[in-house]
């Protein structure tokens, strides 16, 4: 799967990335609405982690969806 399909599908995506980042709120994800540099920006917002960080856990999640 690539970004590409979770921009396009992000109304169905929200819960899965609800459920793997918890700390995001329904509110974060309306405003992400399926950008990748958004949703990296709340989660560095959210968990203190770097933009490294943060990529591979977003690549991770994805290769796993």
């Amino acid at each position: 799967m690539n970004w590409n399909q979770i921009e396009g599908n992000w109304e169905q995506f929200k819960g899965k990335v609800q459920e793997q980042w918890g700390k995001l709120t329904s509110d974060d994800l309306d405003v992400i609405e399926g950008n990748r540099k958004q949703l990296a920006g709340r989660l560095q917002e959210r968990y203190g982690k770097s933009q490294e960080e943060i990529e591979r856990d977003i690549d991770n999640w994805l290769a796993r969806n």
